[in-house]
């Protein structure tokens, strides 16, 4: 594939935001000659990658939805102003000529801070402002990232302008025009290192991106993107990067390393590929992991062909972490070449907030804080999710509640308005709380933390059962007069709490003492028995419609109606519309779980 230097080298290390980078001398600390006698004594030279990952829209040490300082049982920070700290920090160590830092991916995405500036005074406006992420970025100088699934949340036009505001590269080797099969964005981003010696180090960095998009938000990019597989795309960029005189490669790749995929056999391609790539694909120094929220300081992955290791890393999601990538190069058969990798990753809990990033960001943040707290509504009493993943709670019956009520009104008049109409949620944080008494938007937008959309499925009672077997994996095997813990019997598999779906409208039992599979007891359907052929509308998020989390039968089932508001929206303007939250009108005990048919609570 032929390609446009102009337009993927033109963001070196020279033009972008590297620029002071690669016209300073490298200081002292960077470089050393061993060896006993001048001229023959090894030329070396040592220099950081610093690397985040899955950002999500946290530039402050900030919960918007708590309107509280960012806090969790271990003790973490989060966002870039803390980022900033470190990476000066970093820099102040090894020298600035001595660094680069890049990102691995879903940027603008996740925070109230970054819905803002997307949907209610959004970058693509006339006139629109920049996004806060953007400014943040360029202010610390970041030199490449790569993309992230969720970064096509909010459409192409969205991220186009975002791209178009970051003094950097958006990278992704495997994001090809669907039309003419030629990347969409810039495959890698090449910079230089200068070097006491003369000889300047070659840095490379090959973006990649998650498959899954194409599954996840295909309302966005069918037709208009693919995306092929990681590991094919390192094996075709790789060599080429290589022969145009890169020293060093390095993967940024929005994919984790467990070699998973949440999306079954819906696309031919790994979603978590990143120890695949490291394995199969010759020529690559290190990997800068995201995509699953893991922590990983670092993780050797031996390749097949060379025998020789791979360092990959993955720092703790939303700016909780920084992966510092150290290099040790040795000068000889007239190139530079890697000695040693190593990594580690260092904790933002650390150190403050840079004041240079909280002061810039300082009106766009008190901007969002109002516009979070503005009061929408009433609620006749208080409900928590906290116990969600194991108890029928009002709060996830009123998301239900609204999700098949939007869906009841859109099907009015058509001719699947008489069938029933059932709903699919899931327990997003354990943390969501809407109070009694005066309700805000960031209320009841803690209860809905994605961008999902609504949707609506026909299935059938056959293919209902199929459905919430697959969610009760969810829970641990406890058999009859075990003791129950709570803490231990969820997450089984590591099932994450999004993907343990409820659904409203039926009502059935979950015995947690049967195997997986064949837990669902006394599914009914206002008392009846729901009969394998018995057909039904079921209210579905996009994200599980598309093959999120590979549950059974819904990413087939015929679609008979689709939203494009974010079932959030959705939700703070049924508030807005009915003034009041009162569980009498939603609460049920539409599940629970047993063993035996004995409730387990």
């Amino acid at each position: 594939m032929p390609l446009d230097r102009r337009r993927f080298l033109g963001r070196t290390a020279a033009t972008g935001a590297g620029a002071a980078l690669a016209g300073a001398v490298a200081a002292p600390a960077g470089a050393r000659e061993d060896g006993r006698g001048r001229g023959r004594a090894p030329k070396r030279y040592s220099f950081s990658v610093l690397g985040t990952t899955d950002l999500h829209g946290n530039v402050f040490n900030w919960d918007y939805f708590t309107d509280a300082e960012y806090d969790d049982k271990g003790r973490n920070d989060i966002g870039l102003a803390k980022i900033s700290t470190l990476v000066n920090r970093v820099r102040e160590e090894k020298g600035r000529g001595n660094t680069l830092l890049i990102d691995a991916g879903d940027t603008i995405q996740g925070t109230q801070l970054s819905y803002y500036y997307a949907k209610v005074d959004p970058i693509t406006g006339e006139n629109g402002p920049v996004h806060p992420m953007a400014q943040a970025m360029n202010a610390i100088g970041y030199d490449a990232a790569a993309l992230g699934n969720h970064e096509f949340n909010y459409g192409i036009p969205l991220l186009r302008k975002f791209e178009e505001q970051c003094d950097f590269p958006l990278l992704g080797a495997n994001a090809l025009d669907a039309v003419t099969g030629r990347p969409a964005f810039p495959p890698y981003w090449m910079g230089r290192l200068r070097t006491p010696y003369g000889r300047d180090v070659r840095v490379a960095v090959l973006g990649l991106t998650n498959p899954g998009i194409a599954v996840w938000d295909k309302a966005h990019v069918q037709g208009r993107m693919t995306f092929p597989g990681l590991e094919e795309q390192a094996a075709h960029w790789v060599p080429r990067l290589r022969s145009m005189g890169a020293d060093v490669v390095v993967v940024s790749a929005h994919s984790g390393t467990s070699g998973t995929s949440s999306y079954g056999d819906q696309l031919p391609h790994v979603e978590n590929a990143a120890a695949l790539v490291a394995e199969r694909v010759p020529g690559i120094d290190a990997i800068l992991v995201g995509h699953a929220h893991a922590e990983i300081a670092e993780h050797r992955v031996v390749n097949a062909s060379t025998g020789r290791a791979v360092v990959l890393s993955e720092p703790l999601k939303w700016g909780q972490r920084l992966t510092v990538f150290d290099f040790e190069l040795v000068w000889g058969r007239g190139r530079w070449q890697v000695e040693s990798v190593s990594a580690k990753v260092l904790n933002s809990n650390a150190v403050e907030e840079d004041p240079a990033i909280t002061g810039l960001l300082g009106d766009e943040h008190a901007r969002v804080v109002s516009y979070v707290n503005q009061v929408i509504g009433t609620s006749a009493r208080a409900m928590s999710a906290a116990e969600a993943p194991y108890r029928d709670t009002p709060i996830i019956d009123f998301v239900n509640f609204v999700q098949a009520e939007t869906v009841r009104e859109a099907l009015a008049g058509t001719e699947h308005a008489g069938l029933p109409v059932l709903s699919q949620a899931a327990c997003f944080s354990r943390s969501a709380a809407i109070p009694a008494g005066e309700v805000t938007i960031r209320d009841v937008a803690g209860l809905y933390v994605f961008e999902n959309t609504l949707e609506a499925r026909l299935v059938t009672g056959a293919q209902l059962r199929d459905y919430l077997e697959f969610s009760a994996r969810y829970y641990a095997r406890v058999p009859v007069g075990a003791g129950v813990d709570p803490a231990k019997l969820t997450n089984a598999g590591g099932i994450p709490d999004y993907n343990y779906d409820v659904v409203g409208g039926v009502s059935y039992d979950v015995d947690v003492s049967r195997a997986p599979g064949s837990r669902i007891v006394d599914l009914a359907f206002e008392g009846r028995a729901v009969a394998d052929g018995d057909r039904f509308v079921l209210a579905v998020n996009n994200y599980r419609a598309n093959g999120g989390g590979n549950f059974p039968h819904i990413a087939s089932a015929r679609q008979v109606w689709a939203d494009s508001e974010e079932i959030r929206n959705t939700i703070v303007s049924w508030v807005r519309a009915n003034g009041e939250i009162d569980p009498a009108r939603f609460a049920s005990a539409g599940w629970r779980l047993v063993r035996e048919g004995v409730p387990v609570f």
